[in-house]
Formats: C-alpha cells, structure tokens, sequence
C-alpha cells in the first residue's frame, strides 16, 4: 500500500467519526446532540479539501476515502435520523424512504467520482464551472439536520403532520441528488477579492442571527440554498430553449 498524507486524511477521519456518533445519538434518540455532530462534520469535510490542496497533499487514496466519509455522515447518518425522528412511524414506507434517501446519496457520490476520474470530456456531463451536478449530500444533509432541529425547538409540526412534512423532505432530497440540477459551489469564491463595505454586513447578520437563533437562522439558510438552485435551474433551462428556439429560426429563415 502506498504511503498517505496524514493531516488531510486525519480530518477526514474526524469526519467520519462524527457521522457514526450522530448516528448512535439519534438511534438513543438524542436528536440535538445528533444534529450538531453532522454539523461537525459539516465542518471537517469543508476543511480536509482545503488542507490537502494548501498543503499540496492531494491523493487518489484521499478522494476515495473522503468520498466514504460523505456517505456516512451525509448519507447514512440523515437517514438513520429521519427514521429514528419521524419516519419510524410510517412503518414500512418509513423504512423504504429512510432507505431511498441513503441509496440516493450514494449514487450521487459514485456518480461524482466517476465523473471526476472521466478521461474523455465528451462523455462528461456539462455543467457550469463553480455549480454542482445535483445537491451535494453535505446541503441534503444540512437541510434534514436544520428542520429537526427547528422541530426540536418550536414544535411547529405535531404528530402525522410531521412524519408526512419530513417524509417529503427526505425524498425531494433525494431526488435532488441525483438529479442534474446545477447547485452553486463556493469553493471557487475568491475570498481576498475587494469589494464594497457594506457586504461584510451580510456575513455579520447571519453570524448574530445564528448565535441568537441558531435553529431558525440554519433552517432559513438551508432552504434558501435549496430555492436558489431551483430558480437557477429554471432559469437556465429558459434561456437554454429560448437560444434553441432562436436557432432554428434562424436556420430555417430564407437566405
């Protein structure tokens, strides 16, 4: 076996650990301790890529196994809580979307690497620079993680209501994933770019919105990720017809 970086891939352990853990919490049913622990996670899985490349320690190894790291605590982990939460209640339907959702974030991630390991870029889907190909399971996650707690907190929903709203969550999601929607990735996001004053209000405002309410602000802030990416489908895919639709006019008009 070939030699590996360890601090990238000491990370990534990190991140593992953290789904499994969510996972016994939310099978204890300790749903808040579990939605932190994915959060965490969260975290380590947008710091092992930026350490490996910082350090220039990227590997073949290191994509695979952050790879399997997503689907523990992104894949396995939400599912296992939207059971444990709600889903248990559905009985057998429960179960079968608990199970779609983890199958989904699955292919989702093989399809990634597939794609990422793709030689011939004719064969590659193509999608715009700085967009993801479907959700990424780390959003998915987020979005599941974000409407527990936000039931923890206020108790909107009550009793079937809430199996049906988190059993159409967890499938929407689902399909997402796999879908070939264009998702926005700021991982392009040129961080020492200047800009006006005023724009550091923004993070400041989520920042204090989250510390005083972290449940909502989080909420808010997944499904507005979520909107955003279906309007930009929508729109892209109107644009697309309308220069498809303007060229053949154009081909079929008299010279």
């Amino acid at each position: 076996m070939k030699k590996i970086y360890i601090l990238p891939n000491l990370i990534t352990t990190a991140n593992i650990v953290c789904g499994f853990l969510s996972m016994i919490h939310s099978i204890q049913g300790d749903f808040n301790r579990a939605c932190w622990l994915i959060i965490v996670a969260a975290i380590f899985d947008s710091l092992d890529g930026r350490v490996a490349r910082m350090a220039k320690a990227t590997s073949a190894f290191g994509v695979q196994y952050d790879s399997l790291s997503d689907l523990t605590s992104f894949g396995i982990a939400p599912a296992i809580m939207l059971y444990s939460f709600a889903l248990h209640d559905l009985s057998r339907f429960g179960i079968s979307a608990a199970a779609f959702y983890c199958v989904c974030a699955a292919l989702r991630l093989a399809r990634f690497n597939v794609s990422a390991e793709e030689k011939d870029p004719t064969k590659l889907k193509k999608i715009r620079k700085g967009y993801f190909q479907g959700m990424p399971s780390p959003a998915s996650a987020g979005i599941i993680v974000t409407s527990v707690m936000l039931q923890l907190e206020t108790g909107i929903f009550s009793g079937r209501t809430l199996n049906v709203f988190m059993a159409i969550i967890g499938l929407l999601l689902a399909l997402l994933m796999v879908s070939n929607i264009p998702f926005p990735s700021f991982k392009d996001l040129n961080w020492r770019s200047k800009g006006k004053a005023w724009i550091l209000l923004i993070p400041v405002v989520f920042i204090l919105s989250a510390i005083q309410m972290p449940e909502i602000t989080l909420f808010a802030a997944g499904f507005s990720y979520l909107v955003i990416g279906m309007i930009w489908a929508g729109y892209m895919s109107f644009i697309r017809d309308k220069k498809q639709n303007s060229g053949e006019k154009s081909a079929s008009s008299p010279v």
